[in-house]
């Protein structure tokens, strides 16, 4: 029961590769990958090996890396709700009782959740052999970057199983996996582009130092994964499906949560001791005192932990060492809202369906209008907090005088931040409205992002890669039209923020550097974003409007 025979595992993979999505996601996975080397394919009709070299070892590298990225994103929503999905459809104590073996379990629903993501990042082989002929990369080179990928895709498969299994809510486990996965992407990210120049180092790390280090970690996850449903702590809930948030809060271990103290009273309100007013909402009255907070406030410290512990040495580089990058770490802000948004809004409504309360909802006295503004307030607050945290060091980086000269760039990093993180909630619950499921909605949302955040970056670099010499005359005019691909990006916040002019830089150990940037682009960003957020409001409240009156209400 353990593979061939293991009911688990046959029944997810029905479900997870049958479905139209999962055909569909092929196809425009492997559209993509063929239009990246489409694009990046030289044109010429003799090809000199010697000199094509160079171009094919950037073309391997902005492929791998880029599958990378779409593993660490993709990985999380595959895996996360695989046990938290059991709890929150009540079924896990049924699972529990089976006759099947906690590891039986665990391999079943780890293999079938990665299984469509290795199906993807394994169609994209043949396309990769195309760039063998261009020279400058070997067969043994494109293998090992396969075997580092399908490694870094099991360790990240293992840490979401395990956040899986100690959370009670796909929300929590959703973001936790994200926060510690980021840090794991960035420094793949360094080490493969650092290695560039030395092939046989990274391929000895690749094939050896990096599969060992994802395989142990990732079995060691697995294993107290496995232990936890042997010995589970959260079978019958007794009363206790509702945490004391004061035991809690004495019981905490690191950072503690003061709800009646600033800044945790901002997403943590405290316990409320009398009746509402007559002018509260009561739906974010209860999005916030019991949604988002009757599971307790340990997925909130975890979060906020773990990624401040990896902002002060993001900040520490960019900030005040590097000053000239301060671009990079508002990337990193961006990065995490982005992650951190859809799942505290992408199921605002959804969840509602799902568990068959919407008609009831809708059957009160309160109107659609203050249901969506609840919920939109109520997931904003957490996520825009959160966010808050990351955003703090920049009122820090004022201490640099080099960056206190740069003020108004600064200012604008800030106002980027703010208008992506309204955009990236309003489009989650947007999708929230527009699908039945969570998870549906928070895919959905991802890749929209995606799409509109990282696409047009990944379509510029790669022209910019595969440019000729700037000391030619064709090559002056193709980064002219490079340049000009910049306002692909223009509803992109990590575009706008590295395309915000910057001063120049004369102090700090990284020396000088100025950006001239584009402030156009940037005036665009801002005008695009703000007029999207609008009209996805009045979208979400003509379709729940809609929905409303066909419920009878109207």
């Amino acid at each position: 029961m353990f593979a061939l025979d293991n009911p688990v595992l046959q029944r997810e993979l029905v479900t997870n590769l049958r479905t139209p999505r999962a055909f569909l996601l092929m196809l425009v996975y492997q559209v993509a990958l063929a239009a990246v080397v489409l694009i990046a394919y030289p044109r010429d009709t003799r090809i000199d090996l010697s000199l094509e070299s160079a171009s094919a070892q950037r073309l391997v590298d902005f492929f791998f890396v880029g599958q990378f990225v779409i593993a660490s994103l993709m990985a999380p929503s595959f895996t996360a709700g695989a046990i938290t999905g059991e709890k929150e459809r009540k079924t896990y104590e049924m699972l529990l009782a089976s006759p099947l073996r906690p590891w039986s379990i665990v391999f079943g629903k780890l293999v079938a959740a990665l299984a469509h993501l290795i199906v993807l990042v394994s169609g994209s082989l043949p396309i990769i052999m195309l760039c063998l002929p261009l020279g400058g990369v070997s067969i043994y080179e494109l293998l090992a970057a396969y075997v580092g990928l399908l490694s870094a895709i099991f360790l990240f498969g293992s840490i979401c199983m395990y956040c899986s299994s100690y959370f009670k809510r796909t929300s929590a486990s959703l973001v936790v996996s994200y926060v510690l996965i980021l840090p794991i992407l960035i420094v793949g990210i360094v080490m493969w582009l650092a290695l560039a120049k030395q092939g046989d180092l990274r391929l000895f790390i690749t094939t050896t130092i990096v599969p060992l280090i994802c395989i142990l970690s990732g079995l060691a996850m697995l294993a107290i994964t496995a232990r936890r449903l042997l010995y589970p702590p959260d079978v019958g809930s007794q009363g206790s499906e509702v945490v004391d948030l004061e035991q809690e809060q004495r019981e905490a271990v690191g950072l503690v949560i003061q709800r009646d103290q600033f800044p945790d009273s901002l997403f943590a309100p405290p316990r409320r001791k009398s009746l509402m007013s007559d002018k509260t909402n009561p739906v974010y009255d209860k999005e916030m005192h019991a949604e988002l907070f009757s599971q307790g406030t340990l997925m909130l410290r975890l979060v906020i932990q773990l990624s401040m512990l990896l902002a002060i040495p993001l900040m520490a580089v960019l900030l005040f060492i590097w000053p000239s990058k301060a671009s990079y770490y508002v990337g990193f802000v961006l990065v995490f809202n982005i992650l951190a948004a859809p799942v505290f809004t992408g199921g605002s409504i959804s969840s509602e369906r799902e568990r068959q309360t919407l008609d009831l909802l809708l059957t009160t006295t309160i109107s659609s209008w203050q249901i969506l503004w609840g919920k939109l307030l109520a997931g904003y607050r957490v996520s825009a907090v959160l966010t808050s945290f990351l955003m703090f060091p920049l009122l820090l980086s004022f201490l640099n005088l080099a960056l206190l000269k740069n003020w108004l760039p600064m200012l604008v990093y800030a106002a980027i931040c703010v208008v992506a993180s309204i955009f990236n909630s309003v489009l989650a619950m947007f999708m929230s409205t527009l699908f039945r499921k969570t998870s549906s909605a928070m895919m959905v949302s991802y890749i929209v992002l995606l799409m509109l955040y990282c696409l047009p970056i990944a379509v510029y670099f790669l022209f910019w890669s595969f440019t000729p010499d700037i000391d030619s005359v064709d090559g002056r005019l193709a980064i002219e039209r490079v340049e000009n691909l910049r306002y692909l990006g223009i509803a992109s916040p990590l575009m706008a923020a590295d395309s915000t002019p910057f001063g120049s830089i004369e102090s700090g150990v990284g020396g000088a550097g100025s950006k001239a940037g584009a402030w156009p682009l940037v005036l665009g960003y801002f005008v695009v974003t703000i007029a999207s957020t609008v009209v996805l409001l009045g979208m979400n409240v003509w379709l729940f409007t809609r929905r409303w009156e066909l419920t009878g209400r109207g």
